[in-house]
């Protein structure tokens, strides 16, 4: 069954781990890797990326990308949404503790801050408007 608009939002707003997929170009399949994302219900997504990354210069290229999240208890369920980039800049400090916040122990996350910030590079946050969702229950198969 499909969902409805507000499950899938709040579907997307868990924080899953999402497929990321986006062209890669002629003669090569679409890029997709696991990130993650933030999302609030009416909002846009956004993701963290490095700046140099091929994740990034792809979605520069292709203007648009695909997220997609799952799970297999207590049901089996997918949202995915695809639309276009509408910003990009330069990620802060806070945007990476908001996303590190979403998915680690609160006891993890100062250490893992310190980290990616000296590990990672200059990062960018891309924000993308949702436009296309595809989604479905299938209940407990």
């Amino acid at each position: 069954m499909a969902l409805t608009r507000e499950e899938r939002e709040q579907f997307l707003a868990e924080p899953h781990i999402a497929a990321l997929a986006v062209d890669a170009g002629a003669d090569r399949a679409p890029l997709t890797v696991p990130i993650w994302y933030q999302y609030a219900p009416g909002g846009d997504v956004w993701i963290m990326t490095g700046l140099d990354s091929r994740k990034n210069r792809l979605i520069k290229a292709a203007g648009r990308f695909t997220l997609m999240v799952d799970r297999l208890e207590p049901t089996i369920r997918y949202v995915s949404v695809e639309g276009p980039v509408v910003e990009t800049v330069t990620a802060t400090e806070e945007d990476l503790r908001e996303m590190s916040a979403r998915y680690l122990p609160a006891d993890k996350v100062d250490g893992y801050v310190a980290f990616a910030s000296a590990e990672h590079g200059e990062q960018v946050v891309v924000r993308m408007r949702p436009e296309r969702w595809v989604s479905s229950d299938l209940g407990t198969v």
